[in-house]
């Protein structure tokens, strides 16, 4: 669960990237709609989901939207799984140390979670876990923006469940 629904405000986080960059959501969404996917390496969803949120980053991430995984793990683990599912998009750390920030601020109970956040701080798609219907609405959301045709997300003969719980 969470507490942060589609149509509520995102609330606002700033963290420190795998990359060493500081990654403030305020900053981010000056540029347009921020995906934040938080995540723990160790979760099987987490590593079922994370290849199809690359797929939507290599189609619509570019300089007006921002695609950012939250980590609820070390930098070191989360540079192992980037790697490992091919995550090219930025990393961030919600550090335990910290008292996991990020989530915290969100509510969540479970991963991985995923928000759509619009440029101005509304969160316009909250989802929990895999939920393949949530993703093609990201993905629709992010073409009607470019104006362009949304892509199959999912292949033919891809065997994808509609949903898997986090």
């Amino acid at each position: 669960m969470t507490h942060v629904n589609a149509g509520q405000a995102a609330p606002e986080f700033s963290l420190k990237g795998i990359d060493g960059k500081i990654y403030s959501l305020e900053e981010l969404r000056r540029k347009g709609p921020v995906l934040a996917a938080f995540f723990k390496i160790s979760c099987p969803v987490c590593q079922f989901t994370f290849p199809f949120l690359q797929r939507l980053y290599e189609r619509y991430g570019n300089d007006d939207v921002t695609f950012l995984g939250i980590s609820q793990d070390d930098a070191k683990a989360t540079a192992g799984f980037a790697k490992q599912y091919g995550i090219m998009f930025p990393i961030a750390l919600d550090e335990k140390e910290k008292g996991y920030p990020a989530s915290n601020g969100y509510g969540l109970t479970n991963v991985p979670t995923i928000f759509l956040i619009d440029g101005d701080g509304t969160v316009s798609i909250s989802s929990m876990g895999f939920v393949k219907n949530d993703l093609e609405q990201v993905a629709a959301q992010l073409a009607e923006r470019r104006k362009i045709a949304p892509a199959a997300l999912f292949r033919a003969n891809e065997s994808v469940p509609a949903n898997r719980p986090g």
